[in-house]
């Protein structure tokens, strides 16, 4: 995708443009709306600048003379405001904006009076295609799949895959909907930009798009903007901008990655070829890593470790309480077992044990685990049945214990010999976003850790040899920051997150030297 074949985009003069009043009515609305209620619906107005750095690229793709312009998630209306301000008017031959929110589509009405523009108060996901446009952008409603309705949900999914013949997974966010079934109101050789969460290019629900894009449109491009320069300022996400053609895919054709900067000046650029991105699970280790090889595929954490997230325990300021509480309510303490603090309250990377097994910390957690019927507490533990009473009506309803057996009963957890912190940003020291903390006590962990055991061929080694312990706890902790990040996920302002399938994923060739 050479430069000299872009078209270049025509920059209005400055009288013209209506941005400043555009912009001002943007944020007298936001300010009135709390960020709790937009983030619930889904709404992170794409700042103006950002706006421009997308639609001028887009224009540079464009091979029509004349342009028919969607936006199927409006707002009032950056993306348009940018393509008025640097494209010909005359060039746009049919403009459509669609918003669900009439608290937003209403001032953009007026705001675009004048315009030839048709702005539409609907729910873009109830609409069939009345006209076929060559250049869609959008910044779709980022709704995690949690917050929609179940019988909505069941509807748009079904709308997807009438759509696009994409059956996405119910873990999708309502922003994957918006891009595949935007695919039925494209042109042939339409151009799309999508600017969305670059979470889709790792996760599992991400699959199917991934999919869509290597088969069913020609994929230009993916440009992920540096997660330490937050695009948007009420919404902890990394975003990235998919661009795609209504055409037929290419299989020998490469795939254009950049990463930080802006659309036309990005830092860092590469090229993918499709093979490869269709055995690669984590697209968003392009366009920094190289292609992976057989041999750093050679040896995985997984090879040696089963990895599980911590305990989630359905509420823990119920569920987790210190030593005085307990021993205030008169409960009994053999239904308590010790559990680390979050992780932020730990500091230490190797956890020491006091002579029955609690571990020695300034700050001394349990956890209630009960696995007694409600008859045999009510029977013989009162003071705990008194106890768990009192969440009946509020503990018991939350979304985690209401799904259990019996609501209170714990997952089962060992005590973990190795520690993962889950989530972190880079210290400023070590570089690593992650800690491996080291366990000799009989404490579990919450989720906000990854716990760590052995399998059986090294657990055998480290019972023989017990210094083992240690020295892979360091090698754990020497792992150059670089090989966990980019097995990782990175989010806004650069906190990073890592599952227990991306753990497992991490190379560890060291420890098959120690062992040899």
């Amino acid at each position: 995708m050479g430069t000299s074949n872009r078209r270049l985009a025509t920059i209005q003069p400055v009288e013209m443009t209506r941005e400043p009043l555009r912009l001002a009515i943007q944020n007298k609305l936001d300010s009135k709306k709390s960020i709790s209620e937009r983030r619930r619906l889904g709404q992170f107005a794409t700042p103006s600048g950002l706006a421009r750095d997308i639609v001028s690229f887009g224009l540079t793709l464009h091979n029509d003379e004349l342009l028919s312009f969607l936006d199927p998630a409006f707002g009032t209306g950056a993306f348009y405001s940018a393509l008025v301000d640097s494209a010909e008017l005359n060039n746009i031959s049919y403009a459509k904006g669609i918003e669900i929110d009439p608290y937003y589509g209403l001032p953009a009405k007026k705001i675009w009076a004048d315009m030839k523009i048709d702005l539409e108060l609907h729910d873009f996901t109830k609409l069939e295609p009345e006209y076929k446009y060559n250049f869609i952008i959008c910044n779709p409603p980022y709704v995690r799949h949690h917050l929609m309705d179940t019988q909505d949900k069941i509807r748009i999914k079904e709308k997807t895959y009438q759509a696009s013949g994409i059956k996405l997974s119910g873990l999708a966010g309502l922003y994957c909907h918006f891009l595949l079934q935007s695919y039925q109101w494209m042109a042939d050789d339409g151009i799309a930009g999508w600017l969305v969460p670059s979470e889709f290019m790792d996760v599992n629900y991400g699959k199917e798009i991934k999919q869509f894009l290597l088969s069913h449109v020609e994929l230009l491009r993916i440009h992920r903007f540096d997660p330490s320069d937050v695009q948007f300022d009420d919404a902890l996400v990394s975003s990235a901008v998919v661009w795609f053609r209504k055409h037929k895919p290419i299989e020998e054709s490469n795939v254009e990655f950049s990463f930080g900067g802006t659309m036309e000046k990005p830092k860092i650029v590469k090229f993918i070829d499709r093979q490869t991105l269709k055995h690669e699970s984590k697209w968003t280790r392009f366009p920094q890593m190289s292609v992976r090889t057989a041999e750093t595929m050679e040896v995985r954490l997984s090879d040696y470790f089963t990895v599980k997230r911590g305990v989630a325990t359905g509420n823990n300021n119920f569920f987790i309480m210190n030593r005085e509480k307990i021993e205030a309510l008169g409960l009994p303490f053999e239904f308590f077992r010790p559990v680390l603090p979050s992780s932020r309250y730990v500091h230490e990377i190797e956890i020491f044990a006091d002579d029955i097994g609690n571990p020695v910390l300034p700050q001394e957690l349990f956890l209630l685990d009960c696995r007694l019927s409600e008859n045999e507490v009510q029977e013989k533990y009162p003071i705990l049945w008194s106890y768990l009473e009192s969440g009946k009506d509020s503990v018991s309803k939350g979304y985690l214990c209401k799904a259990r057996k019996c609501w209170y009963y714990q997952e089962h957890r060992d005590a973990p010999p190795y520690i993962c912190t889950y989530m972190g940003r880079d210290n400023t020291v070590t570089g690593m976003a992650f800690r491996f903390i080291l366990n000799h006590s009989n404490a579990i962990v919450t989720n906000s850790y990854l716990a760590l055991y052995p399998k059986k061929n090294l657990l055998q080694k480290i019972v023989a040899m017990p210094d083992l312990k240690r020295t892979i706890w360091k090698m754990l902790n020497d792992m150059s920051p670089e090989r966990l990040n980019d097995e990782g996920r990175i989010y806004g302002g650069g906190l990073r997150k890592i599952e227990p399938a991306e753990l497992l994923n991490v190379p560890i060739p060291q420890i098959a030297e120690i062992l040899a």
